[in-house]
């Protein structure tokens, strides 16, 4: 199963850790890890190249942790975007994906 954690700072999203495999089919065609692998991986990208935000990021064999370390606007909007996306595939594959929130 792939956990993600969402990570909020005073109400506000600040980033996410995911770690796991769905184990919905053999490794490199698992289509679950394929969706959530590159919609973390897009996030990621979006929030530190577009946006231009610091974060701290670690990466690892079914590992991502991702922590936005200033404030920039977009990145709530991603951040958003990314967990709306997640919660619609977890809607699909309840037994591959579980989803939680932390305050840091």
């Amino acid at each position: 199963m792939i956990r993600v954690r969402f990570k909020t700072a005073g109400g506000l999203l600040c980033g996410f850790s995911l770690s796991g495999h769905a184990g919905a089919g053999v490794s490199g065609q698992d289509i679950v890890c394929a969706a959530v692998s590159s919609a973390a991986y897009m996030t990621a990208n979006t929030v530190t190249e577009i946006i231009g935000a610091t974060a701290d990021i670690a990466v690892d064999d079914g590992y991502m942790d991702v922590t936005v370390t200033d404030r920039i606007p977009g990145c709530q909007d991603v951040l958003s975007g990314f967990r709306l996306h997640l919660q619609a595939l977890t809607d699909q594959y309840p037994a591959r994906i579980q989803l939680m929130n932390s305050e840091v």
